[in-house]
């Protein structure tokens, strides 16, 4: 298996299991900060 592929893989997973964190987000029921600060933890984990 060349370089290339092996990249194209480890992108293909990578974009998945970042698409499945984000699917369990939840949507916050408010409009203010303070609605979103339940949501931190979890959109903190995507980015790191």
């Amino acid at each position: 298996m060349g370089k290339n592929r092996l990249e194209a893989f480890s992108d293909g997973v990578i974009a998945i299991i970042i698409t499945i964190m984000v699917l369990e987000m939840k949507v916050p029921h408010g409009e203010t900060v303070d609605a979103l600060l339940p949501l931190f933890p979890v959109f903190s984990q995507l980015y790191s």
